[in-house]
């Protein structure tokens, strides 16, 4: 695997790419004088850099100098799979248009990154911008994580295992684009169907599926199947039953909301373990 691409989504895809084994190389370009690495996330986070390139080669090359383009063929020799997150026109202008690619290596494969797919292709963009678009950005908190760029290196490594069980059935290389407006719209489809929404039984309508307050804390409940439900309830003080019906009614809610505040963290880690119910205390 060779991979151009910088930030997060693609060297989170070269990660998982090398934890299944493969042989890994990054070219970026050299760093500015006094800066750790030219790749952003060397300066934003050494430690996440050093942990997405562990058991990486990193090779600094300037690809828009005649000696970074011949570092970058050496390498393109003996590469299979090739990862960028240039927008399409970079990749015009350095030479590594899918057509050029293709009539020089044909057996190599490019999975290229992008922000979204197709005619937007070359529109600027981030993972919060794609959360927005996808409509997973609510009120002015920013998101835990990031997601998107997450979503899209896992879409990423995908891409290069069906590249290569591709190539294997035709001998020839593919192209394969992942945009990280896909990635945010594929983490967003459970909402779409109506499973996250207030009316969704994991979106907080089942009384078996919610956060509660409790006496010190929090306590994420996930007892959603009747087996784990019906110990909910009986936990609750209610009668034992696991039936949606019952686990939607308000004054369910109530009594199992009235009853976990009740309780400390410990006392409901020590409930979860000797009831086997599926729930996780928070500060």
């Amino acid at each position: 695997m060779l991979s151009l691409a910088l930030n997060l989504p693609g060297p989170a895809a070269l990660m998982r790419c090398a934890h299944l084994g493969a042989e890994c190389t990054k070219l970026e370009p050299p760093p500015a004088p006094g800066q750790p690495s030219a790749d952003p996330m060397g300066i934003y986070s050494p430690a996440a850099y050093a942990t997405l390139h562990a058991g990486v080669r990193v090779v600094q090359a300037h690809l828009k100098t005649p000696e970074g383009q011949a570092a970058l063929h050496e390498e393109l020799v003996r590469t299979d799979v090739l990862i960028t997150s240039f927008r399409p026109s970079a990749l015009a202008k350095l030479g590594l248009a899918w057509d050029a690619l293709q009539a020089r290596y044909p057996r190599l494969s490019l999975v290229r990154i992008v922000g979204a797919a197709a005619e937007r292709a070359e529109e600027p963009g981030h993972d919060l911008t794609y959360l927005a678009d996808a409509g997973l950005v609510t009120g002015t908190e920013m998101p835990p994580t990031l997601y998107a760029d997450m979503g899209g290196a896992l879409m990423a490594s995908e891409a290069v295992l069906q590249a290569l069980l591709e190539r294997a059935h035709t001998g020839s290389g593919v192209c394969i684009e992942v945009a990280l407006a896909d990635a945010a719209a594929w983490l967003a489809q459970p909402r779409d169907w109506g499973l996250t929404t207030p009316d969704g039984d994991v979106g907080g309508h089942h009384a078996g599926y919610r956060i509660y307050p409790c006496a010190d804390g929090r306590v994420a409940v996930a007892a959603l199947e009747p087996h784990f439900a019906a110990r909910l309830c009986a936990a609750a003080g209610l009668p034992a039953t696991g039936d949606a019906d019952v686990l939607r009614a308000a004054a369910t809610h109530q009594a199992v909301a009235r009853f976990l505040l009740s309780q400390t963290r410990a006392q409901l880690d020590t409930l979860a373990a000797a009831q086997d119910i599926p729930l996780h205390t928070l500060a």
